[in-house]
């Protein structure tokens, strides 16, 4: 359909304004999303509708900032895939910023003519590994398959590690399968579980990281800006610098209600009343919280003050409130949920060269390459240029990570979270075997390091309760979105999570007669199984 056709069909059947006012807290894509479905779905006027949120943009973790001359900022992207069916369900409704098409048909067009197909998935010893080898023997598949059937509810609160010995931590399949999702081994079982059968359709080929999916730009530009300006459009009401501090109830009824928000703003302390009829939609934690920033000579500093407030606000409306959860197994293990990613400005094109030369890949096409003699675990990708709609030609960007922050690197000596953005690009650089050139690539180089202590926060062991429903029970006009709340068969750390939270928690409230897309259950066609095991088992 066409971008003012998509506009317009908005514009019907405006609900009822006597149907109250709804209050979404939090401003990232779950509640992005969550307005745009009340609008499109719920026919509800622009107007009623109001994000609070502490940071001073939208946006949340699907972030992109910077400048040329001051160095782009990239803390992380989400991948994309073709079966993120709430994703592009919400993004078909949405035009792109030139109104060309919608955003959900730019993606699809965008892959189709730079489809990721990794020619070096792994480099050692400044060599590239093509379609590396698995690694797993029969022990591994057989461990991989028990895990695969066993309820969840027998895994319970188990680790990965409890369920593999050592040597599976050094296949190439394992390290190949930690840095694509930034999966540690003592990370829930459960939730590896979830990812296996959810990406069983992406089995074959996952050592080109065939299938995975990306934006012409990063998805700040590419998904956030259209979704705001489509927003604004519609008369949604947005208050940066607004942090949400607790929500005040009525728990004397039959359903208990919502019937304040107290907020902060730089200047005041705010008490908003919420009606009978109004609707509070809350995100519930944050993933980038307390992230600090570095420079190319300074480090990025361990920060626990969130100062966005998102887990402060969960622990406090979740005290003795046993239906909305338990954020401490969440919030309270940083050491486990920590690590750090690295945007590097680059203004002379001798590296991009260098690994295009040696991954065999052109920007854009090869997606992640990682290090594994790295003690790191670091990994970089060179994304399609530019990668910021306002980058000019002759600078270059690229985005990297490590999942071993404390320990030595291998070429400066010194952890990766006590480095600055000189020390990491030199380590990447060691790694790449480029040293003749290093003196010319940093000295034309910008490197920002992003340390966030809660970045990988919902892959930590949890148990049933630990993550409410989007709809707790016995709640009248309360709803929870994000990573942080349950929904049954869906992999977390997905922009379709939170997008799909935001679906349920809008149909739910309004008491639509309407559903989500199915969650893609390739792990029941006996095909894609059998295509996922002969591919595990022939490497």
């Amino acid at each position: 359909m066409h971008a003012a056709a998509l506009r317009a069909d908005t514009d019907l059947d405006v609900r009822d304004p006597a149907s109250g006012k709804f209050y979404l807290i939090g401003g990232g894509i779950a509640s992005l999303a969550a307005a745009a479905f009340l609008i499109r779905d719920g026919h509800v006027r622009g107007c009623d509708i109001t994000i609070l949120e502490a940071l001073d943009k939208p946006g949340g973790s699907l972030d992109g900032a910077g400048t040329a001359e001051g160095g782009y900022v990239v803390r992380g992207g989400r991948m994309l895939e073709s079966k993120y069916l709430c994703t592009y369900d919400l993004f078909s409704s949405i035009p792109t910023l030139d109104d060309s098409k919608s955003v959900a048909q730019e993606i699809f067009d965008w892959n189709e003519t730079i489809r990721t197909s990794s020619k070096s998935r792994l480099v050692r010893n400044g060599k590239r590994e093509d379609t590396p080898a698995y690694g797993l023997d029969e022990k591994h598949l057989l461990a991989l398959g028990r895990l695969s059937i066993e309820p969840e509810v027998m895994l319970g609160n188990s680790r990965i590690s409890d369920h593999f010995d050592s040597s599976f931590f050094e296949t190439n399949f394992w390290l190949m399968w930690c840095t694509t999702f930034a999966f540690q081994p003592w990370h829930s079982a459960v939730e590896l579980r979830r990812y296996l059968l959810r990406f069983a359709h992406m089995s074959a080929g996952f050592n080109q990281l065939h299938g995975i999916m990306r934006t012409v730009y990063n998805q700040y530009d590419s998904m956030v800006r259209p979704l705001r300006r489509w927003l604004d459009d519609h008369g949604v009401a947005f208050r940066p610098d607004t942090r949400v501090t607790n929500l005040l109830f009525d728990e004397t009824g039959v359903e208990k209600r919502v019937r304040g928000i107290v907020c902060e703003t730089a200047h005041q302390r705010i008490e908003l009343p919420v009606g009978p009829a109004d609707k509070v939609i809350v995100t519930l934690g944050s993933m980038t919280a307390a992230s600090s920033l570095g420079a190319m000579d300074r480090l990025a500093a361990l920060n626990s003050t969130d100062d966005t407030g998102a887990w402060h606000l969960w622990k406090t409306i979740a005290a003795g409130r046993p239906e909305f959860g338990h954020p401490s197994v969440f919030a309270d293990h940083v050491d486990a949920s920590k690590w750090l990613s690295f945007t590097v400005t680059l203004r002379d094109p001798t590296l991009f060269r260098l690994i295009r030369d040696l991954t065999g890949n052109v920007p854009g096409e090869g997606g992640l390459i990682t290090f594994p003699e790295s003690s790191w675990l670091a990994s970089i990708v060179l994304p399609h240029h530019p990668h910021f709609i306002d980058q000019p030609a002759d600078v270059q960007v690229l985005w990297g990570y490590g999942l071993r922050v404390d320990e030595p690197g291998d070429f400066v000596g010194k952890p990766m979270q006590a480095c600055t953005g000189r020390e990491i690009l030199t380590e990447m650089l060691g790694h790449l075997r480029v040293e003749a050139e290093s003196a010319r690539i940093l000295e034309h180089a910008n490197c920002i390091p992003c340390l966030m202590p809660f970045i990988t926060s919902q892959f930590l062991p949890r148990s049933r309760g630990d993550r409410p429903a989007v709809v707790p029970e016995g709640w009248q006009n309360l709803a929870f979105t994000g990573q942080f709340c349950e929904l049954p068969n869906n992999v977390v750390f997905t922009v379709e999570y939170s997008v799909r939270s935001a679906q349920n928690a809008v149909y739910a409230l309004l008491g639509l007669d309407l559903a989500a897309p199915e969650v893609y259950k390739g792990q029941h066609a006996p095909r894609i199984v059998y295509k996922a095991f002969s591919t595990l088992r022939d490497r």
